[in-house]
């Protein structure tokens, strides 16, 4: 029987036979292996702490070779997205520390992997390079006839004309999102201040460059000193998803206005978003405030619930009506509703999933992060209380996920 013992990942990591660099999501070297070391022909105390473009620049008198430009651009975008990128082959020249000034011609085969912290979001990034450099040059000096170093040439400009795929592709991306992104912000509602109540809206896109413009709000003042509030999440990505968001958003905008019921709004917007291609499974939360009668009604289609912060510093979450998304049931069935009460003084904050939930936790920790977060901050306004709740829970790389955030000074 083999008896367990604790791995020393740090002798592991030393060991390696490839190249192996740990980056900070603002690329200085956190961390080297002996094997990188080696092959840079640098001691740790030159690369370990240092910007990536200070430690290995590019060679200033060869513009066309832009090896550390690229690499800084593939770890960026790691950062960004929490994807892993396997780059192609590329030119990487290294500076001779014993001849400053002298660049090597190096030839790499890099990947760059996130490393996720407890909060789900990217805390390090891994880099694995394997230096083919002799694969590269070994025949170059044979005859041009030479069968191999045909094929590696031939191997070498394919890889290269995968390299501008890529790139183009990451410009594509950026692009779509610059337009889906343009789209979000006209289709959501001129956000204007209430008569007689303090309020707040904002609007947070991702980091990831297409996972944005799912999310809306809408704040709609009503007959009686009452105002509706809702929130959704549509399920989908880019173009599309904001496509669909803005048919939901001014569906249920009109609802609201014709009815007292939320629950009765939501049934509506159900029925509807079986005619509209890519609704499935939108999350929704719509909410009518009596300003009068110091009443809540609510309803929820698979949303995270509203919090109610009152005057104390303590926090409920109105849960009591949560009933699947739109779309997930076959038959029309009648959707619940229920009713708080409120003082004056409290406040009502209605949010997307951007702005609680983190990959690899339970939904209750980062449900419980907001709650402690509007309790610090309950002697603030609004306006001061949206921003402060974006510092504390959303993480200092971005969320992956975009937000939609209301709050209601009651």
């Amino acid at each position: 029987m083999v008896r367990s013992s604790r791995i020393d990942y740090e002798a592991v990591f030393q060991a390696l036979p490839s190249a192996v660099a740990l980056f900070t999501t603002d690329l200085v070297y956190a961390d080297v292996n002996e094997t990188f070391l080696r092959s840079m022909g640098r001691t740790r105390e030159q690369v370990v702490g240092r910007y990536l473009w200070d430690a290995f620049p590019d060679d200033p008198q060869n513009p066309a070779v832009s090896g550390m430009r690229k690499l800084r651009d593939s770890l960026r975008w790691v950062a960004a997205t929490g994807q892993r990128d396997a780059m192609t082959l590329h030119r990487y020249d290294v500076q001779r520390p014993d001849r400053p000034g002298v660049w090597e011609e190096r030839y790499w085969s890099p990947v760059n992997v996130p490393v996720f912290g407890p909060d789900g979001q990217v805390a390090l990034l891994l880099h694995r390079e394997e230096d083919i450099t002799e694969l590269i040059r070994t025949r170059g000096s044979r005859a041009a006839g030479d069968e191999a170093t045909a094929l590696e040439g031939k191997l070498y400009i394919r890889a290269r004309e995968l390299q501008e795929i890529n790139e183009r592709l990451r410009e594509a991306h950026a692009r779509q999102r610059e337009v889906a992104l343009s789209l979000q912000r006209a289709m959501l509602p001129a956000f204007e201040p209430l008569r007689h109540y303090q309020a707040a809206a904002r609007y947070l896109p991702a980091v990831n460059a297409l996972n944005v413009c799912g999310d809306w709000y809408d704040l709609v003042e009503l007959p009686g000193d009452r105002i509706a509030a809702a929130v959704g999440d549509v399920v989908g990505q880019g173009l599309a998803a904001a496509g669909v968001m803005g048919q939901l958003r001014s569906a249920l905008s009109a609802v609201s206005r014709v009815t007292d019921s939320p629950a009765r709004a939501l049934e509506v917007l159900g029925l509807y978003a079986r005619s509209v291609d890519g609704a499935e499974s939108t999350t929704v939360v719509a909410t009518v405030i009596d300003c009068a009668q110091r009443t809540i009604t609510y309803s929820s289609a698979g949303h995270p619930p509203p919090a109610l912060l009152h005057p104390d510093g303590s926090v409920d979450y109105l849960d009591r009506a949560t009933d699947p998304p739109l779309g997930a049931r076959p038959e029309h069935v009648s959707r619940p509703q229920a009713e708080t009460t409120f003082t004056e003084g409290a406040t009502l904050v209605l949010y997307t999933d951007g702005l609680v939930e983190r990959r690899h936790e339970d939904i209750d920790t980062g449900l419980a992060r907001l709650a402690d977060s509007l309790t610090r901050h309950r002697d603030t306004d609004p306006e001061a209380l949206a921003d402060a709740l974006l510092a504390d829970l959303i993480p200092p790389a971005g969320a992956s996920d975009d937000t939609a955030l209301v709050i209601l000074r009651l």
